[in-house]
């Protein structure tokens, strides 16, 4: 049998050194005062011997040497994460166990989808499915409003993961609609643009379509309810006084507050919108209910228009 040529072992030794590092996720530092040591868990035991050795066959001198072997061994590990399920990944890098350790808020977006997902598929652990998701979509936004069957269309996201994604990011509008509705008294156009951008935003500022709300107050302007009146198209929504005013009167509503969207993202009022604001606040003086305001939401979280503040209801 042929002898195997010494550069031939010494990279084997090299690699099978590479390949320890990556296991133990221990990292070679090179202290001030000249002192190679090792970066590692907590609970990853490495002897005396042991790192000597890793540093004799690595040829570890130098700072230099060590910030580039600590580039392979993350290399290799994450050539591992891709073909490995999370949970044979080292504790410490589970996505999971670094929710409980650091909390959510350290967790990149790419591990709380993982977190959400569970699984992967083939090839392919549940935090890079998680990384295709945002590279397809861009933002969390931009999942939220793409429909469920465009999430479905990603190889190893089918109608389960889909529906656990879509329900999640559910979670996140509704805890804004929570701190809306503990909003006591709204007394200011302030106010009102706070809790129509708690309670609304989160689900119009997307839609394709128009849609038309009230918010319905109390004889100390405290909600008590919100309503939608149409579904428009992506142009415009029909909207009726007479629907308006039964709405208010079955709640024994005191006052009103109307919102609609504008699917184009432009929030400036249109005459259309300035008439049928004014229709509205006639209709209602009739029968005794007042109207706060009309807000008009568009595509950004600062994309709003009050018609009180520009004098377009009296």
């Amino acid at each position: 049998m042929e002898e195997q040529p010494d550069t031939d072992r010494s990279q084997d030794t090299v690699s099978s050194m590479i390949d320890f590092l990556a296991a133990k996720r221990a990292y070679p530092m090179f202290s001030r005062k000249g002192n190679i040591f090792f970066r590692k868990p907590a609970n990853t035991l490495l002897s005396d011997e042991k790192a000597k050795e890793i540093i004799d066959q690595l040829k570890l001198k130098t700072g230099e040497d060590c910030r580039r072997i600590r580039e392979i061994v993350k290399e290799r590990l994450d050539q591992e994460r891709t073909n490995r399920p999370i949970r044979e990944w080292i504790k410490e890098e589970r996505p999971r166990e670094m929710l409980h350790r650091y909390g959510p808020s350290r967790l990149s977006l790419s591990k709380l989808l993982a977190i959400i997902l569970r699984t992967g598929r083939e090839g392919m652990s549940a935090e890079e499915l998680g990384r295709s998701i945002l590279n397809r979509f861009k933002t969390l936004r931009g999942i939220d409003s793409s429909p469920l069957s465009e999430l479905c269309s990603i190889q190893g996201v089918g109608e389960a993961k889909a529906a656990q994604i879509k329900a999640a990011l559910e979670l996140g509008k509704r805890l804004y609609r929570e701190r809306a509705e503990r909003k006591r008294k709204i007394s200011s156009a302030v106010d009102v643009i706070t809790y129509v951008s708690e309670y609304y935003a989160p689900y119009l500022r997307d839609s394709t379509k128009e849609f038309f709300n009230i918010i319905l107050l109390d004889s100390r302007n405290k909600p008590i309810d919100n309503i939608e009146i149409s579904k428009g198209s992506i142009t415009a929504s029909v909207v009726d006084p007479k629907e308006i005013i039964r709405e208010a009167t079955m709640k024994s509503a005191s006052a009103i507050i109307l919102i609609h969207n504008h699917p184009s993202g432009e929030p400036d009022p249109s005459q259309d919108d300035i008439h049928i604001t004014d229709q509205i606040v006639r209709a209602c003086n009739l029968v005794g209910i007042k109207v706060l305001d009309h807000v008009i939401i568009g595509k950004d979280t600062d994309d709003y228009v009050s018609l009180l503040e520009k004098g377009l209801i009296r």
